[in-house]
């Protein structure tokens, strides 16, 4: 499970990255909706840093540990979605919910299937009623870490056509699609599993480089990225 495109980068390497584009007068500018630091070379982009969540970004003092970093995971895949709370890296609470959404001859979900007769049938009906259920358990989750701690970031990976209904549950969550510290998590989500949530908790600590074209001849690493299907929004 892998950032596409991007290497892992140790301390040293992040310290060499970021003083290179000193040395060489690149511009670095801090993206917070996705926690990254964009290297630019006049109007080209060479590098962008995937900071971890455990760490904060200062133009004058540079990257710092957080002595006290709070974040969720949020994945959501029809018929079964799993929440974690993390402090200082460390997986402390989670939770898989699951619900009776999933057609399983058409593997429709029902929320797909709402402009169609069979939303009449007892079966829609039941179906309907868990998905409702589902998500309010979902959010009502979310929302005990958020009454608890003081949340830095929330990681969310959820199907488009799913959206909606997180938003406008009768339980609302505790952030909304504007909410700056929400993140839309870059990793491909099979399951929504306990064993993900893991996974992605280890990830979004570390430290992931993507470059450019240009970034690959500009800056000097070792090592090349991984070979996957890359993501523009990324």
């Amino acid at each position: 499970m892998k950032i596409p495109h991007t290497q892992p980068l140790t301390l040293d390497q992040v310290a060499q990255v970021l003083s290179q584009a000193q040395a060489e007068g690149w511009g670095v500018s801090y993206l917070p909706q996705k926690h990254q630091l964009l290297i630019e070379k006049g109007t080209d982009w060479l590098a962008k840093l995937f900071l971890p969540w455990t760490c904060t970004w200062d133009a004058q003092q540079g990257i710092s540990t957080n002595p006290d970093a709070h974040f969720s995971l949020v994945l959501v895949r029809a018929g079964q979605a799993a929440v974690g709370y993390f402090h200082q890296g460390q997986l402390i609470d989670h939770k898989v919910v699951r619900a009776y959404m999933v057609r399983q001859k058409q593997g429709k979900s029902q929320f797909k299937y709402l402009k169609t007769k069979g939303k009449s049938r007892s079966g829609s009906r039941i179906r309907l009623a868990e998905t409702l259920l589902f998500f309010n358990d979902i959010n009502e989750r979310l929302r005990s870490y958020d009454a608890q701690f003081p949340m830095d970031f929330w990681g969310l990976s959820i199907g488009k056509t799913l959206w909606p209904l997180l938003f406008d549950a009768e339980i609302a969550p505790p952030f909304t699609s504007k909410t700056p510290q929400l993140i839309e998590l870059p990793y491909h989500v099979a399951q929504a599993s306990f064993e993900e949530v893991q996974e992605i908790g280890k990830r979004v600590n570390q430290y992931h480089l993507l470059r450019s074209e240009l970034g690959m001849i500009a800056l000097g690493l070792q090592g090349s990225p991984s070979v996957e299907q890359e993501s523009e929004d990324w």
